[in-house]
């Protein structure tokens, strides 16, 4: 068969079997009579081989090994081809989201698309003051989801900071982003996360915050808690009083608890709980120390009964701390 119906039938150029035969890695087995390339049956095979190798991302010197060589084993090929093959897939993916970035910027002209690009390398930049300078520089110019991802991987406390401003001041495009991160595998990105939301505005990020109450991670409850706390959410009561009896900060979570019980309502409700779990057996004694301090500043009949029974505790600290905080509450 000649070069030309060898071209048409395999979809190979003659120039690339030309250039095969330059290689050495098909030689046709013979010549016609005017001297003209004949390639036999087992030439054709071997061109198909050279193909399906090819397609597998294989080198040309690569191949002419695995063809020629006895005793060539493809496993350590194949698994270097698996890295290279990843490497590639991971390039490609970073650059097709920038590219959707940059798109979602909406730029007008070619110095937009140049300013944000900028802007998204800054952001990556190995240099701390670099990425702050970044973020604050931006204008809103740096995509939310860039922003996003950012916050929930950066270390440095400075830019972390700056990086919740600026996603607090985007719309809500942000939230989803940092819901997903809620429920990373790592603890330290939950706890970006959940620090990102506690400073979004808005009735979405509170349904957020509500939500990561049941998050199984004790820190990510506690940052929801004590945000819903100073939001006014009655929700959050039961995780406050979990953290004050298990001594983490305890103290914010009574403050939380205080600003919570302006509402009678809530009050008389906040009181109840905390007097149940001074009650529990359960209950050992440092948590009940905490539990009737945190009692101090929640207003009512409810926890004024309570710091009453208390005064006369077994645990004498217990019974101290109630005389005084009802003393406290007779001088108002």
């Amino acid at each position: 068969m000649l070069i030309g119906e060898v071209s048409r039938r395999s979809g190979v150029s003659a120039r690339m079997l030309r250039h095969y035969e330059s290689l050495g890695l098909v030689r046709p087995s013979g010549r016609t009579g005017s001297g003209y390339r004949e390639y036999s049956a087992e030439d054709i095979r071997r061109i198909f081989h050279i193909e399906s190798l090819r397609s597998l991302g294989m080198s040309l010197r690569e191949i002419g090994r695995a063809l020629d060589d006895p005793g060539f084993t493809p496993s350590a090929l194949v698994s270097d081809l698996i890295r290279q093959t990843r490497d590639r897939i991971a390039a490609e993916t970073e650059l097709l989201t920038q590219l959707r970035r940059i798109h979602a910027a909406d730029p007008v002209g070619w110095q937009d698309v140049l300013r944000i690009v900028a802007l998204l390398k800054a952001l990556g930049s190995k240099s701390a003051d670099a990425r702050q300078h970044a973020v604050l520089s931006s204008g809103g110019e740096v995509p939310v989801d860039a922003l996003a991802e950012a916050a929930l991987s950066e270390t440095e406390p400075n830019v972390a900071g700056a990086l919740r401003w600026a996603l607090a001041r985007c719309d809500n495009g942000a939230l989803a982003l940092l819901a997903e991160g809620l429920g990373s595998p790592v603890a330290a990105v939950r706890e970006r996360a959940v620090q990102a939301l506690v400073e979004m505005p808005g009735v979405e990020a509170t349904a957020q915050l509500r939500d990561a109450l049941a998050n199984p991670d004790t820190v990510v409850r506690g940052y929801a808690a004590l945000a819903l706390g100073t939001r006014g959410v009655a929700d959050a009561v039961p995780a406050l009083i979990d953290m004050i009896v298990e001594g983490r900060n305890d103290t914010d979570a009574a403050d939380a608890l205080s600003v919570l019980a302006s509402d009678t309502a809530t009050a008389d409700q906040i009181a109840t709980r905390l007097v149940d779990r001074l009650a529990d057996n359960t209950t050992k004694a440092p948590a009940r120390g905490r539990l009737t301090q945190a009692l101090a500043d929640i207003p009512g009949t409810t926890a004024s009964r309570a710091l009453v029974e208390l005064s006369h505790d077994e645990d004498r600290a217990v019974a101290l701390t109630a005389a005084y905080l009802l003393q406290l509450r007779g001088a108002r």
